[in-house]
């Protein structure tokens, strides 16, 4: 008797539980909690995921390309599952990669519980318009300078007095200010890592939230913060510079963008000096997030560098 033929919508839920079981292994491994760390640490942030204003524009980024929204493609019928991986692309890997990919995974699990029938196309369902928010790309930064550089703390730690960072311009006035910093200190540059995605808008805040919350993790304890336009500072520890004997200084930038980031990977300090630029550019109409994040904060606290690459794994000497 011959074998009846899967229907689609069999198929792509097979082909989604077949991406899922290496994805959930994976991330049983690099979810492990990290351990604890020696600095208490600094934090400026804020942004606001807001509806676009308007339709998206044509969009290529790490991993893949965009072109129009990409409602079409999830609610109705546009394109099938194999297509779907392509669009929304990341780079990089550990956690941030693991993050990246779940992001997405989400977005496809959820499409096939909402209709995978409409996936399929050729069920005589209705296409769904385009969606008007486009695919957000997320770049992560994490440079490892000598301690020596306590030039940078004293310029991150004015920033943090400072700084509005309850608006876009101010976000972005910050991220320049950072980047121009780190960019002033190219001779204490000992490590760095660059990392890249790119995911659907529905996903981008939750996925910057954990990313953000991996890096604060990493920290002893908040010394001075200005985030979202409210300043703090830890009664419990006073801000000052990095102990004699310290080692290193790491600093970790994390942006949510609308338009492309070509950030690509840092194995070297020009390739690092061309990352800063690049990162450093994104303009304050796509900055929907930023998060700059770094240790030692507290006065006389070290960063060793078994410590750095503890908390950095991803981390590359230059």
């Amino acid at each position: 008797m011959a074998l009846s033929p899967l229907r689609p919508s069999s198929l792509l839920r097979r082909l989604c539980g077949a991406l899922l079981v290496p994805v959930l292994l994976s991330g049983l491994l690099l979810a492990a909690p990290q351990p604890s760390q020696a600095a208490s640490g600094g934090r400026i942030g804020g942004g606001s995921f807001r509806s676009a204003p308007s339709m998206p524009r044509s969009y290529g980024g790490g991993g893949g390309g965009y072109r129009g929204g990409f409602g079409g493609g999830y609610g109705g019928g546009g394109f099938g599952f194999p297509f779907l991986i392509p669009i929304f692309g990341f780079g990089g890997g550990g956690l941030f990669g693991f993050l990246i990919l779940m992001a997405i995974v989400g977005v496809i699990a959820n499409a096939l519980r909402g209709g995978a029938g409409s996936l399929a196309g050729g069920d005589g369902g209705a296409i769904e318009a385009p969606r008007r928010d486009g695919p957000v790309a997320i770049a992560q930064l994490q440079v490892g300078l000598l301690a020596t550089a306590r030039d940078l703390q004293q310029d991150l730690r004015g920033l943090a007095g400072s700084a509005d960072t309850s608006s876009s311009a101010g976000l972005q006035r910050v991220l320049q200010d950072t980047t121009l910093a780190l960019l002033r200190h190219p001779d204490l540059w000992v490590y760095a890592n660059s990392e890249l995605g790119q995911v659907p808008f529905t996903a981008a805040e939750s996925t910057f939230n954990r990313l953000s919350m991996t890096e604060r993790s990493k920290l002893r304890s908040e010394v001075t913060t200005n985030v979202a336009g409210q300043r703090l500072s830890s009664p419990s520890a006073a801000a000052g510079n990095a102990d004699a004997t310290s080692d290193f200084i790491a600093v970790t930038v994390l942006v949510a963008s609308r338009s492309r980031v070509p950030l690509k990977p840092v194995t070297t300090a020009d390739e690092l000096r061309e990352a800063l630029r690049v990162i450093g550019s994104v303009p304050s109409a796509d900055l929907l997030a930023l998060e700059v994040i770094w240790q030692p904060e507290g006065e006389g606290e070290v960063l060793s560098t078994e410590e750095l690459l503890t908390a950095y794994p991803q981390i590359q000497h230059l």
